[in-house]
């Protein structure tokens, strides 16, 4: 028989949930709301007038090339992020599903790099690979590739994503981890009996059945590409070098804060939002059908 909670008071509920309410309601719905308002206005360079332009906001950005580059640059990002370190943190996750000595530390010390921040990540990662001082920089000029991401916009584009994808490795280890635990063993070992080798049945029996886990954490991945990734290219490379590094979030910092055009930085806010919005519902609509629950 299933258990239902019974309160004393019919308001103490409503009491429970009051918090996280105030909390997405000042911080998320507020937010946006005023962002929706202020991408129909615009400002003058001193502040001191507002008037209302409809749209006007939106058809500037949709006349501007930078704007196109920066969208298609986004996704080229996400995709590359979401890719590699959906791949990785899977590979490492049926490595460490086995039973070897010492996997408790073994899977704790993968787990780690999720609990440091993104600005943090982007310093570490231009420690090791500045072209000047980074440790690793110089055994790729030993190599002889010409490493200088400071002038070159692909290998700035290959360390956003590199140092990314990393700082979400742990976090899909950690799903991934979990769904090949609660796959049960008797599954695996009448495939086992059946002749299936251990290729055929990770791909058979382990990954369909991971499937959820996939979805999830594709929708989740493709979410901190687009918004998460603000702190590690402001403290790498601040969208250079020529704008090669330049994301949508990044834009709307750049031109809203740094820029001063208030109106333009919160209509691709709004955008960016949309976006993110309907690609989660492409996912949900087309993706879903081939989870296997």
């Amino acid at each position: 028989m299933q258990k239902q909670a019974i309160f004393q008071s019919k308001l103490l509920p409503y009491a429970l949930v009051a918090p996280q309410l105030a909390i997405v309601l000042i911080f998320f719905y507020w937010p946006a709301v005023q962002a929706v308002i202020q991408s129909f206005l615009l400002q003058d360079a001193f502040g001191l007038s507002t008037s209302f332009v409809w749209f006007e906001n939106y058809l500037e950005l949709f006349k501007e090339p930078a704007y196109f580059a920066a969208i298609v640059r986004t996704f080229a990002f996400s995709f590359a992020i979401a890719a590699s370190s959906l791949s990785f943190a899977l590979l490492l996750a049926v490595m460490a599903d086995r039973p070897l000595r010492g996997s408790t530390l073994y899977r704790t010390l993968l787990i780690w790099p999720y609990a440091v921040a993104p600005p943090v990540v982007g310093v570490l990662w231009v420690f090791m690979l500045h072209p000047s001082l980074g440790v690793l920089s110089r055994y790729l000029r030993g190599m002889g590739i010409d490493w200088n991401p400071l002038l070159n916009g692909d290998q700035a584009a290959a360390l956003i994503i590199l140092a990314a994808a990393w700082k979400q490795i742990s976090y899909n280890f950690l799903f991934f981890l979990a769904g090949l635990q609660s796959i049960p063993k008797s599954v695996i070992e009448a495939a086992a009996i059946d002749g299936a080798r251990p290729m055929r049945r990770f791909w058979t029996v382990i990954f369909p059945l991971l499937s959820p886990t996939i979805f999830f954490l594709l929708v989740i991945n493709i979410v901190y590409a687009f918004f998460d990734t603000f702190g590690i290219i402001d403290t790498m490379t601040r969208g250079g070098p020529g704008k090669a590094t330049e994301t949508l979030v990044y834009k709307v910092y750049t031109d809203g804060l740094l820029g001063g055009n208030l109106g333009s930085s919160a209509a691709q806010s709004v955008i960016l939002m949309a976006i993110v919005v309907v690609l989660t519902g492409i996912q949900f609509r087309f993706v879903e059908r081939k989870v296997t629950y």
